[in-house]
């Protein structure tokens, strides 16, 4: 069998595909992952082909504009302008996109694709190369449920019947906005290749002709089980698609020393989220050990949390493999992305998580109502006070630390990658995508 895997992101949407992509290739198969070229090394030294796209989407959100924009997509009217202003900037690249992507796609000649819903143009280079195409997410959306909103909005308690009713709406809502942008943005591709326009209602989830697209999750029923009400047939939720490290790893020597010389440190990373402010939220994090009395390990991540002056007690990395590091930690701080809230679960550490956005927040609810961390302290009300509040919890309570080590193993026994293929959806190995 022959995989495509279109992906585009920052490394936490890049990672779990290239895990999936090498558990299918480790099956027996070709596989293909087409992402940005900052990512091509991470792709080849798996043994999986590489298929080119532009850097310049994820570039962009580098810039500091674009640091401003992912600031602002909590809610603060310039921060709204911002993420607006970054948008319109992105079309033009979104659209090259959609034309690099299928190229990549027709020199891969593929037998099916799986797409992230960022490159939702992959299910039209499906239908026109007449193949079948699998939806693969990393966090619940899309389909509507009636047990959560959808990821980004507020929980609301207004009774069992209109609580149930705003969930299902702010997935529908989601939804609709999505089909509107998507319909646009790739109508220009789908003319280029003697398509009519996009019927109205499909796209993300659903072919031109209204069948609906099989759907492969990446995370584990024992932090998100499947609601009640999706679907029974065509959603297939695996455990997480996690990226082995490399055997011959080998740690930095300061690192190893550092570890070594005190008792466990606290992680924190915030990824390519450390806000507008970088050097703002740099200072709250140290001051925030020094009031917890704890040491701890800053990771730096392009987003620009940085020190330039740490004390002894703080160790500033650049990058090291999370399944090594957090066995290593009392306890992990982060900003809830879906790789990371996996990795540090999977190693049984407590959880503290300062959301900014989107499915960061429906993490950070999950990791409080299963007792393996704090109530969150969401980035716009991140102070050196509540932080070291919420990092003494995660490492002096005691149950909370047990809670922890459980759900760790039960997701340690997991294989997401490997249970289930996503070349299922068309009669090959595995058969849960019907």
């Amino acid at each position: 069998m022959n995989v495509f895997i279109a992906t585009i992101g920052t490394r936490g949407d890049v990672q779990p595909y290239v895990a999936l992509g090498e558990a299918l290739h480790q099956a027996g198969h070709t596989v293909t992952i087409c992402t940005s070229t900052r990512y091509a090394a991470l792709v080849t030294e798996r043994g999986l082909q590489y298929g080119q796209l532009s850097d310049e989407l994820v570039a962009l959100v580098e810039t500091p504009a674009g640091r401003a924009a992912i600031a602002g997509a909590g809610g603060s009217i310039g921060g709204m302008r911002a993420l607006m202003r970054l948008i319109r900037q992105s079309i033009r690249i979104q659209q090259d996109l959609c034309r690099n992507g299928w190229t990549a796609a027709q020199e891969a000649t593929p037998d099916v694709i799986v797409y992230h819903p960022k490159m939702a143009i992959a299910l039209h280079y499906a239908e026109r190369l007449g193949i079948p195409a699998v939806l693969a997410t990393l966090f619940p959306t899309f389909l509507p449920t009636a047990a959560y909103p959808t990821p980004g909005f507020p929980e609301l308690h207004l009774g069992p019947m209109l609580t149930a009713a705003y969930n299902r709406a702010t997935h529908h809502l989601v939804r609709a906005v999505v089909s509107v942008v998507s319909r646009w943005l790739f109508a220009s591709w789908r003319a280029e290749h003697g398509f009519p326009p996009q019927p109205w209602g499909t796209g993300l989830l659903h072919r031109d002709d209204g069948t609906r697209v099989p759907i492969l999750n990446g995370w584990s029923t024992h932090v998100a089980p499947n609601p009640p009400d999706w679907p029974r047939q065509g959603v297939a939720t695996t455990g997480c698609w996690v990226l082995r490290r490399q055997s011959d790893y080998t740690p930095p020597r300061a690192l190893q020393a550092f570890l070594e010389a005190g008792p466990p440190p606290v992680y924190v990373g915030f990824g390519s989220m450390a806000g507008a402010e970088p050097a703002h939220t740099t200072r709250v994090v140290l001051d925030a050990l020094a009031q917890a009395g704890r040491r701890g390990v800053l990771a730096r991540g392009w987003g620009g949390l940085d020190a330039r002056d740490c004390p002894e007690s703080v160790y500033l990395l650049d990058q090291v493999p999370h399944d090594w590091l957090f066995e290593r930690v009392a306890a992990v701080v982060h900003h809830g992305g879906a790789g990371t809230t996996a990795a540090g679960l999977r190693a049984g550490c407590p959880t503290v998580v300062c959301p900014f956005f989107g499915d960061q927040l429906f993490w950070a609810r999950r990791v409080c109502d299963l007792g393996v961390g704090p109530a969150p302290v969401p980035q716009k009300q991140l102070t050196a006070p509540r932080l070291a509040d919420a990092i003494r919890q995660a490492t002096e309570h005691i149950a909370m630390r047990q809670a922890a080590a459980t759900l760790g193993r039960a997701l340690r026994r997991e294989d997401g990658a490997s249970v289930l293929l996503p070349v299922g959806a068309c009669g090959g190995r595995g058969n849960a995508l019907r």
